[in-house]
């Protein structure tokens, strides 16, 4: 009779420690071959960053001369357009096309001489306001454009009468102003000039930054199939601040949707529960608010704490718990 108590005892015991089976494989979808050609990869795209350039003001000599407090008006003004001119420079040459490197308030050389025509290329784009020289007696502006309609580039056209002469043009598009200094020798002259644009290029490549950072918060997988999608599982236990709002699976991932809260504190780490009932670490990583798990399982844990642990449990709903 003392046996027959005790087996009875002792069963009931195991019945109160909860196991999960082991995961069954769902069933393949029947899928179409693909021909798979390894000859027609495109070439990896090759983007060059923008470029630091020197301003204006690092252009002067190490060591120079303090200023004279006692300058003229007149002098200072005469410095001041002295140390904002940007001379042609041999390294920046595009074949024949002197490539400057945009900055406000920089005086930009042009050299030109008579019967030869100098290009001034604008941004591909851009719009041309307004064009205005300083001596439109001696010297030819005109203006053309290149290109498509989608791709349209500005091209103005500058030509001296004479040689010896000098003289500034202020362009104006919807994106930024141009100055120049213009003067003309005999045979001298620059072919065309244009710029790029490195504040321009450093604001696009933050932008595309801060696009494909919000993209990978708001896309979890870009090749889950929303036809694959079971919504198969139950949240259990505690209600802290980052509980799982929800779990699915794709058949070969589980993910876990946290609230958009979870950001402001710790993320519990994750653990499965498998045949034994005892946790187990698993290979999972964060993808903005939710975990990527790269199995499925029967059961799994969230724990966060210490002397009082938090713990919210995920359990398939289509599986049985063996007790």
């Amino acid at each position: 009779m003392r046996v027959i108590v005790s087996l009875s005892a002792f069963a009931l015991l195991a019945a109160c420690e909860t196991t999960y089976p082991d995961i069954a494989l769902d069933d393949a979808p029947a899928r179409p071959a693909k021909v798979v050609s390894f000859d027609d990869k495109a070439p990896p795209e090759i983007i060059e960053t923008a470029k630091p350039y020197p301003l204006p003001g690092q252009l002067k000599p190490v060591e120079e001369e303090p200023e004279n407090p006692n300058l003229k008006p007149h002098q200072r003004i005469d410095t001041a357009n002295e140390r904002a001119k940007i001379e042609p420079d041999l390294d920046r040459f595009l074949n024949a096309v002197q490539v400057y490197p945009f900055m406000d308030g920089a005086l930009y050389r042009l050299y030109a001489a008579p019967e030869q025509v100098t290009d001034i290329a604008l941004e591909p784009g851009e719009r041309l306001n307004s064009v205005s020289a300083g001596d439109t007696v001696r010297w030819i502006v005109g203006d053309t454009t290149s290109g498509a309609t989608n791709g349209e580039q500005v091209h103005i056209l500058v030509k001296p009468i004479a040689a010896g002469l000098k003289t500034n043009l202020v362009i104006t598009t919807d994106r930024r102003a141009y100055h120049l200094e213009m003067r003309s020798f005999r045979e001298t002259y620059m072919a065309a000039i244009s710029w790029t644009y490195p504040q321009d290029q450093l604001t696009r490549r933050r932008q595309e930054t801060a696009s494909a950072a919000l993209s990978s918060n708001t896309v979890v997988a870009a090749s889950v199939a929303p036809d694959d999608l079971q919504f198969r599982y139950k949240i259990e236990g505690d209600k802290p601040h980052w509980r799982p709002v929800r779990a699915f699976d794709d058949g070969k991932q589980v993910f876990i949707q946290f609230p958009e809260n979870i950001a402001q504190g710790e993320a519990p780490p994750l653990f499965i529960l498998g045949r034994t009932g005892k946790p187990e670490l698993v290979n999972y990583r964060m993808r903005g608010r939710y975990y990527v798990v790269d199995r499925l399982f029967a059961a799994a844990e969230l724990r966060l704490g210490e002397k009082r642990q938090a713990i919210v449990r995920i359990v398939r709903t289509d599986l049985k718990a063996r007790g």
